[in-house]
């Protein structure tokens, strides 16, 4: 057993503090960044939100509202010739991924959409991003097809950053183990690593190897979203903030009106297992809980906010585009530590 007393940060202990600085205007701000990925060699454009790849969330409607600007991780769940005819779009394949999972089936599915079109980013997505089953999964994806962005997680720790980069498996790591809003692991297990911290800790150990981040859970706000940038991360995925617009899955509490709201789940709770795996075994628990989220209409009014809260936040630090947001970014901590004031 071993204890670390290093303090560590979640969104909710920080505060940005302002810069007296030749502040550029909000519209002038420079939210598109420009990403080349180190193993696959493709490159990427754009305001860098990411849909989640929840059922509810990374809906193929989902896709088409949030491109080509930014960014949607497909859930994993959508039928191979469904993804086929989504990707034989054009506009579609080069800022949408296709998330698949970790057993043998789930594996074969990007060598058949391939067969049928052509695909550019794929998410192998895993509660647990440490064990070596995982790794040696990302591994073999990379082998079968070199060429394909790949995004891969869940870890919160450096090592485990670097294990999946050194290897020239993943481009892109994600980043978080249970901060999302309907994520239920730290309390059923204990396990977990504060968000911000985890950010700023994993986005380092990966620019040092030329590789990425996306920052995945625990933004519940648009100021959240801002610190995870202003942290490290090169990607931020979204899943509750986009919850309960037109453009998701549902299940909505009342098909007839959607006024009533959307039952928004996490992917390990009961309601998903039952859904896709038949059930809870005897040798697990549920690892996440429902929810109702209001209606919201179309997510293009939400993508305003968040976007109108990165660049009043880059005004406030002096940084003219996103990409320089973290060198501009003092936080203050607020809670745990009285008003410390941390560089990055």
């Amino acid at each position: 057993m071993h204890i670390d007393y290093d303090p560590k940060l979640d969104f909710d202990d920080v505060l940005i503090r302002p810069k007296r600085s030749e502040a550029p205007s909000r519209s002038t701000v420079e939210l598109r960044r420009s990403y080349r990925f180190l193993n696959s060699q493709r490159q990427w454009s754009g305001i860098p939100l990411v849909a989640s790849n929840m059922d509810s969330i990374g809906t193929m409607e989902m896709a088409r509202a949030l491109g080509p600007d930014s960014m949607t991780c497909l859930h994993k769940y959508h039928a191979a010739d469904d993804l086929s005819a989504f990707f034989s779009d054009p506009v579609l394949r080069g800022h949408t991924f296709m998330t698949v999972g970790i057993r043998d089936h789930d594996l074969e599915k990007p060598g058949r959409v391939l067969q049928d079109t052509s695909l550019d980013f794929v998410c192998i997505d895993a509660a647990n991003g440490y064990t070596k089953f995982f790794v040696d999964r990302v591994k073999a994806v990379r082998q079968s097809h070199p060429n394909l962005t790949i995004m891969a997680g869940n870890v919160a720790t450096p090592e485990m950053v670097q294990e999946l980069l050194i290897s020239g498996a993943a481009d892109i790591v994600k980043i978080g183990i249970g901060p999302g809003s309907v994520c239920t692991t730290r309390i059923m297990t204990g396990v977990g690593y504060p968000q911000l911290s985890a950010i700023i800790e994993c986005a380092d150990a990966a620019h040092g190897l030329r590789g990425h981040v996306c920052a995945d859970g625990g933004c519940r706000t648009p100021g959240d979203v801002v610190k995870a940038f202003a942290a490290g991360a090169d990607f931020v995925m979204l899943g509750g903030m986009l919850a309960g617009h037109d453009e998701c899955g549902g299940p909505w509490v009342d098909p007839n009106d959607r006024r009533a709201g959307m039952r928004f789940y996490g992917m390990s709770s009961q309601t998903a297992i039952e859904r896709y795996a038949g059930g809870v075994r005897d040798y697990r628990a549920c690892e996440g809980k429902e929810t109702i989220v209001a209606h919201k209409g179309p997510v293009r009014k939400t993508l305003q906010d968040i976007t109108g809260g990165i660049r009043s936040a880059c005004a406030y630090v002096g940084a003219a585009r996103l990409k320089d947001l973290s060198k501009c970014t003092t936080f203050v901590v607020c809670h745990r530590t009285h008003n410390t004031v941390f560089d990055i």
